[in-house]
């Protein structure tokens, strides 16, 4: 399964294909990949997936989401949630429009954090909930960045999973 977003090389716009079949249903639960511009390593700072995570929680506080899995990858996210409230574009929106204000902020920068658009995925069996649980806590193990999800501190999962 590929989990970047395609860009239009002469515009830069997300491409049009990802609103392909996309749908907000409240009570849904969603599998979301948003990714870093030119897919930077912003998150190897550790004030930043800091900041990330904060922006992550804060969905969930303002009652659009409850998120059951979560990993902030140096250069990407990997978000699991049941929709609540608002549309999934709006919330994800949010969410990448939150967070880049706040590291930028944070770090002193300036300009888009996120490339434009996300890839989703709706969750539609518990089979496949378990499956996507799995690759999003997965991800920094076959990244090579840690042995067990226990040791990377970027990662949050509302149920126990073993990996």
């Amino acid at each position: 399964m590929l989990l970047t977003i395609r860009i239009d090389q002469a515009s830069g716009m997300a491409s049009p294909s990802l609103n392909i079949g996309r749908h907000s249903l409240a009570g849904v639960i969603y599998m979301v990949t948003t990714v870093t511009v030119l897919r930077r390593p912003v998150f190897t700072m550790e004030a930043a997936a800091r900041a990330m995570e904060s922006t992550l929680r804060a969905a969930d506080a303002s009652g659009d989401v409850e998120s059951l899995a979560w990993v902030v990858m140096p250069d990407h996210v990997h978000w699991l949630f049941e929709l609540r409230a608002d549309t999934l574009s709006r919330v994800v929106q949010r969410l990448k429009s939150r967070s880049a204000r706040d590291i930028n902020v944070l770090c002193g920068t300036r300009g888009a954090l996120w490339q434009p658009g996300f890839y989703d995925r709706q969750v539609r069996h518990h089979d496949e909930l378990v499956v996507q649980t799995r690759y999003i806590l997965g991800n920094p193990i076959r990244r090579g960045l840690v042995e067990s999800i226990d040791r990377y501190p970027h990662a949050w999962c509302r149920y126990r999973t073993d990996l």
